[in-house]
């Protein structure tokens, strides 16, 4: 039979479905709740700063009747937020619903009635909302996507300095390379992640609160005296916590949140990388999974630990970042003074990091499942002695030594090299006596330059 009553096993969408659970923390913050919550904050902080700004018709309104307004945002609730909804079935039109709501509070409040005409006042819909979206956006970047960030910054960080040392064998286009450590290897996604993280904290959010084409036309229609700009400012400035923008249209041009879902979708993508990688490392065998009673990784191969939380961290992210691309790109694109076609694609920012933070959950958990595997590590090291063709022919070369590429490519390339060979070879060159000690001492293990250190020093 057919639903009736959407439930999780319901939801198109795995984020209220199989997912709900995971991104609870956004709900509240970039639901259709939560853009109607901050729409109230505003018109209630425009209210307020218009009862300050001066005007004769509007006296500045009393401590009581503040802490009332104020209150309306505080105690938001979804039974307000269902009252709102109710009101836009008449209405057609959802700030305007909010105005209503508003207005509908101030009943029984003489000093609230007598001002109600000063809600909305001179304000386009889009002076709500785009304050609105970049409130939504502030409180997500910092409650949300930062710390899931940091989570797995703090992780990279412990992976590498705890695995500085331990050597692994490099691959260069699939095949044996110079070696490196493990612990170097996840210092190198650290440092990517630290400064992209920084970059996605660095975004200003900017919002302007100017009328209906960005000029003010209303405001001086019916105050030609005051300094507009200047009080639109204080109230996006100073009472919102948001960056001015002294220069749009209808709308706001979202330029700053095409900034932040760029810097979000860059972390991504190196994220990815890291999935990725890990994805082949355990594939490699040099980490192993820590076991989890009662999980099945096949449903006939019985021996199988799949790298389950590195896909779907790669696969999530992948979704985020077709997301934030298309909102990059489509946002800043408005035809004339506006049209509708942000509104759409806004309501979408929660599905976007949303899948974020599906993502960033999975390749937490999958990092938290690692358990190096040591011996696999030395194993391919020790199988993989033409990696210090290159360590001798640059000796070689320091020297003057004849062709020291060609010879050790003649010698090594294609070729099964051993120790006792790799050790011959070098046995067989005219190079002062300790620098060929210092040759035959090396081994593919040792051959690590300074990975160690730039690993156990990060953050540097």
């Amino acid at each position: 039979m057919p639903f009736t009553t959407p439930t999780a096993l319901s939801a198109l969408s795995p984020l209220d479905g199989r997912y709900a659970a995971k991104v609870a923390a956004l709900r509240p913050l970039l639901s259709e709740y939560g853009l109607m919550q901050h729409r109230v904050r505003v018109e209630v902080e425009w209210f307020i700063a218009l009862s300050d700004a001066g005007f004769d018709e509007f006296k500045p309104l009393s401590q009581a009747a503040r802490g009332l307004l104020r209150s309306f945002v505080l105690r938001f609730s979804e039974a307000d937020a269902q009252a709102i909804k109710d009101i836009e079935k008449t209405t057609n039109h959802d700030v305007k619903a909010v105005e209503m709501w508003i207005k509908a509070r101030f009943a029984g409040h003489a000093e609230l009635e007598r001002a109600q005409e000063f809600v909305h006042f001179a304000c386009t819909s889009e002076d709500i909302n785009n304050t609105s979206h970049a409130l939504m956006l502030e409180a997500a970047r910092e409650q949300v996507l930062l710390p899931a960030l940091d989570r797995l910054l703090a992780r990279l960080g412990e992976m590498a300095h705890a695995l500085a040392g331990l050597p692994m064998l490099s691959r260069t286009h699939g095949q044996t390379a110079s070696p490196t450590t493990v612990g170097k290897e996840v210092a190198n996604v650290a440092a990517r992640l630290a400064t992209a993280r920084a970059r996605i904290a660095a975004v200003p959010l900017l919002a302007k609160m100017n009328g209906a084409v960005g000029n003010y036309n209303a405001h001086l229609a019916a105050y030609p005296g005051h300094d507009w700009e200047a009080f639109s400012r204080g109230v996006v400035e100073r009472q919102l916590g948001l960056a001015f923008n002294p220069y749009t249209i209808q709308i706001e041009p979202h330029d700053s949140i095409a900034e932040l879902f760029d810097a979000v979708a860059r972390a991504n993508t190196l994220l990815i990388d890291w999935s990725r990688d890990v994805w082949g490392y355990i594939s490699l065998g040099y980490f192993k999974q820590k076991l989890k009673k009662g999980e099945v990784g096949s449903s006939t191969m019985p021996h199988k630990v799949n790298p389950i939380d590195f896909e779907n961290a790669e696969g999530n992210f992948g979704l985020a970042n077709a997301l934030l691309s298309h909102m990059s790109h489509k946002l800043p694109i408005s035809r004339w003074q506006r049209d509708l076609t942000d509104s759409t694609v806004l309501r979408n920012m929660g599905v976007a990091l949303g899948y974020t933070l599906i993502a960033c959950d999975s390749l937490a958990r999958g990092m938290d499942k690692l358990e190096v595997n040591a011996a696999a590590l030395a194993a391919d090291l020790d199988g993989a002695w033409e990696v210090l063709a290159e360590a001798v022919q640059t000796v070689m070369r320091r020297h003057g030594l004849p062709n020291p590429y060609d010879q050790l490519k003649e010698f090594t390339r294609g070729q099964p090299i051993t120790r006792e060979l790799m050790q011959g070879f070098i046995q067989g060159l005219a190079l002062p006596p300790a620098d060929k000690a210092r040759l035959l001492a090396l081994t593919p293990a040792s051959y690590t330059g300074l990975a160690q250190a730039l690993a156990s020093r990060w953050p540097e």
